[in-house]
This record gives C-alpha cells, structure tokens and sequence, in this order.
C-alpha cells in the first residue's frame, strides 16, 4: 500500500492515543502445553472449541485446550488472497460423527499431534479396507486442522493430501487440500483438487465458492463471478455476496480497458491511457522483479495482475481512504492519470507495491503489516531521516505504540495514524537492515512463512522481542539522524 503523503512531521500524542484505541481486540486460546492462539470469536461447543483466525473458522478439541482469555492482542491479518475478495472463508466442515470424536482425540491431543497413533492407522489401512481407509483419513484430516489452528501450513498441506489419498471419494477431503493451497497463494493448483470435488458434488456450494476465490486470485474476476453466482444460486452466502460485488465492479471497470503482459505480469489498463506508458510500467516492473527476487531470495509462483487507472476509478474501485495512493490486494492497482511515461515517482510506486506481491506469497499472506510497510518503504528508497527526531521524542516520552498493535490491517487508521505507523515500520525494517543485512529480512519472512508468530520469528533471528527492537530502533535513530 502506498501513501498519498510525502514524508512530514508527526503529531505523535495523538498518533499514539488514538493508534492504541484503534487497535482490535481479540481472544487467547491457551493450550495445556503453554502455547497459545490469537483468535475471534472463541465458542466452546461440547468437546470443541470453534474461533475464527486469518485461516477461517478452525475447530481445536478441547481436551487440549487449558483456558480461554478474552481480549487479547489483535490476531494476524488475512492472507492476501483472501483480503482481495474480501472473504474471511472457513475450511469445509467435516460431518461430526462418534468415530470421528474418537480419532480427533486420538491424532490429537495435549497440544501436540500423536503420530504413532496415525502411523498405527496406516498400518492397518494397508490392508485395504473400507473402514480403515476412512479411520486413517479422519485422522489425518484432524492432524492438518490442527497444523492449520496454529499457522503451519506446509504441515497442514501435508497431512490434507494424506487424508484425501486414503478417501479420494470424499470431496470435503479434496476441498480441504484446495482450501490450503489458497491460503498459500497457489491459486492454479488448487483448481485440480477443485475440479475433482466438482465432479463427485456438482450441488456443493463450497467448491464454488473456493474456485471462485482461485479465479480472482488468477486475475480472471469473470470466472470467479461465474463460480460465486453458481455458489449462490446453491446457498445463498453474504461472505460470497460481497466478493461477488467487487469482482462486478472491477468488471464493469475493466470492460473497456486493454491489455498486455510480460514474463511475470499480467496489465490491464484503462482504454484511455497511452499504450507506451504499459509498456514502460512492464518494462520498469520487470526491472524491479529481478532485483527483488535476489533481495529476498524468492521467486512467485504465479504472474502477478497490475490494474492502471484513473484517479476516479482507483477510488471507485478500491474503496480506500484518501490518503491511499496504490494499493495492492492481490493485484497492483495505481492510479496513473495524466502520465505518459514511468516517472521516478510512479517507478518508486511501482517498486513498493511489488515488495507486496512477494511478501505476501512469500509468507503466505502472514507478514505483519508493520513489516510489510516497513520492508516496502526500504525497498523504494525512502529512509528515516525526515522523522527520526520525532520518533525518538515519542518513544523517550512513553508515547511509542508497541509493534504488536501494528500487526494487523491499517485501512481503518486516519491520516495521522497512518503516518505515524509507516514511519514506524520503516524506522524497525532501516534498522535490521542496517545491522544484519537483508538477510535477516529474509530469514524472519521465512520462518513467519512456516507458521511462526512475527515477534517469535524477530527473536529467532536477532534474538529480541519487540521492545528490544524498538530500543535498538531508537538508539539507532539517535545516532543516525539526531544532533
């Protein structure tokens, strides 16, 4: 997300009051190994405990869950794919039956996953019958559910696939693979598993509403709003509803525009912008593409979609708060009226923006958005010297927010806020960079991308929480930038 402001002094009392009461609330699931889970919505229901979390409604057996507390810290931010449509979208239920109760217990329990009780249903699954297919399937599925409650999404893949191998019948299985595949950006290959679910549940609104969410993380908004009337044809949803809505809008939007692509990026551009401007913002973010593969050592799965517009239809569209001036939400989407050419404006735009697409399929829509801002800001060139004086002054006179309370979206903060929080972000990101390298960028987004907490993953690689790195921060600034 790019601002609209250029950097200016911060009024950091109000900032900060207003930063603190803005911040959501959310409830602590405390495990009895000590562990715990940021959550919405906490129910306990008989011998389930059911919350919403960046991954949808997640289900944990309660016999491994010690105590609930309520109003915690806010909860991480929704994956990429799933802020795009605007779906917060839960993991097809399985049906509740006694045998299922039984093998949830056994596959998981005291806060961990038995794999000796698994391993023991697959020895008798070799044996090919019915009921021990199902009883290993069950199990695994509890596995990755569980994988999934506490972020580990390579670990709830694994398990997912498992399950559906031993029922490949059973198209709740197969969407349950799709599902994770979503949350981790790999919109193509969930289609796979979806497409097979279609077959043995044409009348399952789920599949269509998950492949809708596909499409439009694939840039394809036609299909998804085919996908999601059908879903709602099925049952109605009000989730799916408002995805429908936008993928309209940014059809009826696109219905005139042109086209064009490149090696990674699929454009599509208002009728009325110059052609040679396309073709320069290609150019220019392919330029970018290679400089931030190296960077941070990743390279995306999918060609990332670039939406150029007028300043009219930007607002149109996204319906973001003014002082936004590019956004990414899914797709790169700027606002480009009266340019004929890449200016080095537009060019820092254009590299921010991009920093998005690979953080967010990095760490499969995890970051937090204070590093995300912070890393994109660093990455376009801007520094920390126009707010470091106030930023010290902040944090000297006890007005600094802590980092926790910039994990989640910032689309709701004013101006003011907003300002005060990217100047934050960037201060943390200059920091780390400045003492260990983009390499320790890298490090913190890989393990955020294995299901890491941010601030465990901060102290993994540099061994500080985050009150550490907000002194180190300060310190940092002081001798940086203030006389």
């Amino acid at each position: 997300m790019q601002r609209r402001w250029s950097t200016a002094k911060i009024t950091y009392l109000l900032a900060g009051i207003l930063l603190a009461a803005a911040a959501a609330r959310a409830d602590k699931i405390v495990l009895k190994n000590g562990q715990k889970i940021l959550a919405n919505n906490v129910v306990e229901d008989g011998d389930k405990v059911r919350y919403e979390t960046s991954a949808g409604q997640l289900t944990l057996p309660k016999s491994i869950v010690d105590h609930i507390e309520k109003g915690g810290l806010p909860p991480v931010t929704e994956s990429p794919a799933a802020a795009a449509a605007n779906l917060n979208i839960a993991p097809p239920a399985m049906e509740t039956t006694a045998n299922a109760a039984e093998i949830d217990h056994g596959a998981v329990h005291d806060g961990s996953i038995d794999r000796k009780y698994i391993a023991q249903l697959e020895e008798e699954a070799r044996g090919g019958s019915a009921n021990a297919n199902e009883r290993a399937a069950l199990a695994h599925h509890a596995a990755s559910q569980f994988a999934l409650s506490r972020g580990d999404l390579d670990q709830a893949l694994s398990d997912a696939r498992a399950a559906a191998s031993y029922r490949p019948e059973q198209a709740v299985l197969l969407m349950n693979v799709a599902y994770i595949q979503l949350q981790r950006s790999e919109f193509r290959e969930s289609l796979e598993y979806l497409d097979h679910a279609r077959r043995l549940a044409p009348g399952n609104a789920d599949v269509y509403k998950l492949s809708g969410w596909a499409y439009y993380g694939m840039n394809r908004p036609d299909l998804a709003v085919q996908d999601w009337k059908k879903a709602q044809s099925i049952h109605g949803d009000a989730e799916v509803q408002t995805a429908l809505e936008k993928a309209e809008r940014d059809i009826r939007e696109e219905e005139n525009y042109r086209e064009n692509e490149s090696a990674h990026f699929q454009l599509r551009y208002n009728g009325a912008a110059e052609p040679g401007l396309a073709r320069d913002v290609l150019h220019t973010l392919e330029g970018h593409y290679q400089q931030m593969e190296s960077a941070l050592n990743y390279t995306p799965p999918e060609p990332i979609g670039v939406v150029l517009y007028t300043e009219q239809g930007f607002a149109d569209i996204t319906r973001a708060p003014e002082w936004v001036g590019a956004l990414n939400d899914g797709r790169i989407r700027v606002p480009v009226q009266g340019l004929t050419g890449v200016t080095p404006e537009l060019s820092r735009v254009l590299r921010h923006e991009l920093t998005h697409s690979f953080i967010q399929q990095k760490t499969h829509g995890r970051a937090p958005t204070w590093l995300q801002e912070g890393v994109a800001q660093w990455m376009e060139g801007k520094r920390s010297d126009e707010s470091a004086a106030v930023l010290v002054q902040v944090y000297e006179q006890g007005h600094a927010a802590q980092l926790a309370k910039l994990e989640g979206s910032w689309l709701g903060l004013s101006e003011d806020m907003a300002r005060y929080s990217y100047a934050w972000a960037l201060a943390n990101v200059e920091f780390i960079v400045q003492t260990g390298g983009m390499g320790d960028i890298e490090k913190i987004l890989d393990r955020i991308a294995a299901g890491r907490p941010a601030e465990e993953a901060l102290h993994e690689v540099l061994h500080s929480d985050y009150g550490d790195l907000m002194q180190g921060t300060v310190e940092y600034l002081k001798k940086s930038y203030v006389r």
